[in-house]
Order: C-alpha cells, then structure tokens, then sequence
C-alpha cells in the first residue's frame, strides 16, 4: 500500500470537496499557473497541459508526494469559453451559450513526484443549454457568481436551472474533478480506496 502524501494541486473548494467523498487523506497546494490557451492548441489539449502544469508546479513543494492535477476548458464551437472572472465576462459567455451544447472537457493528472510517473486522463461532457433570457442571466449572476468557473455555469449549484441535458461518464467531470478517472490512477499507485 502507498503511503506517499496526496496533495491536491488546487485551491478550488468545489475539487477538495470532490476529492473528500473518496475518503482519504490529503492537503491541498495552490499551483502557480498561466492558464493561458496555447496559440492553436485544441481545449482536450490545453486541458491536459494544464492538469500535468499544475501537478507539476506543486511537486516542487512535495518532491515525495502524489499530486493531482486537473483543468477545465469549455469549448462551443472553435471558441474556448474560460474562466470569466468578471460579472460582465460571464454575461457574453451565457448569453453565447444559451440554446447551444457546450463540450466541457475535464483534464485529471496523477503525479508521482518520486518516481516522476505522470498519468493524464480526459473526460468529456455535453451540456445542453437552456433558452434563458437575459433577465435570467442576470439574476443567476447575481445569486451565484460564478467568476471563476469556466463557461460560469455551476451545475452543483443554482446554474443547473441553465441546463437542460447533461451527457458525460462521470457526474463528477462537470464539477471539476473526474472521479472515476482519478481511482484507477490512484489504485495503479498503490492506493486504496476500499
């Protein structure tokens, strides 16, 4: 059995609670990274480039630990859809995305900072959008804020009344940890979970 520290490469209270539901200890570590799309780099690809960044930023802090790192990029057509981070950033994403499906693709990434074996896995997730009006859009904002969410629709939250359908593997890939993916690469280090 591993007993290396886990560290979750993330300040993201939403990808902590995530992480908690599997039951086993670990810290969290803010990473230092520009998350700033590569210039024509696919979102499955800046995602994944992202969640290995991350990992591996932290790894300079923990050199014995096992590191998760993950990344959302929300992509509607060619467009990347980020993080708004401002209230009128997040009004022109939702209103661009209303009536449209939005492809979210969740990026985990398992470093084993001693032994330098990096796992990167991707999960992909369909969001259909309500018609909302932008009344809508603007209470929503106000309620939630939702600044630092890439699309800003928080699905765990008051944004799943944005949503009409959701089609993914893992519930947990919207949110932004894909759980499932994580287990097997926790397990192929020697973690156990059950």
């Amino acid at each position: 059995m591993n007993s290396q520290p886990i560290i979750l490469a993330s300040t993201s209270i939403y990808r902590s609670q995530l992480l908690s539901t599997l039951q086993i200890p670990f810290e969290t570590a803010s990473p230092d990274v520009d998350e700033t799309p590569l210039q024509g780099e696919s979102a499955r690809l800046t995602s994944q480039r992202l969640s290995q960044l991350k990992a591996q930023a932290v790894a300079q802090q923990h050199p014995d630990a096992l590191i998760i790192g993950s990344d959302q990029v929300a992509l509607l057509g060619d467009d990347q859809i980020g993080k708004p981070l401002t209230h009128d950033n997040a009004v022109r994403q939702l209103r661009t995305m209303r009536g449209k499906t939005v492809d979210f693709y969740t990026a985990v990434s398992l470093f084993n900072a001693r032994t330098k074996d990096m796992q990167t896995a991707l999960a992909t997730t369909k969001v259909s959008f309500r018609n909302v009006s932008d009344d809508e859009i603007e209470r929503y904002l106000l309620k939630e804020q939702p600044y630092h969410c890439a699309g800003s629709a928080k699905s765990e939250g008051l944004g799943i009344a944005l949503i009409k359908c959701i089609e993914g593997d893992d519930p947990n890939a919207l949110i932004g940890l894909p759980l499932i993916l994580l287990v097997d690469m926790l397990q192929k280090q020697g973690v156990k979970i059950l």
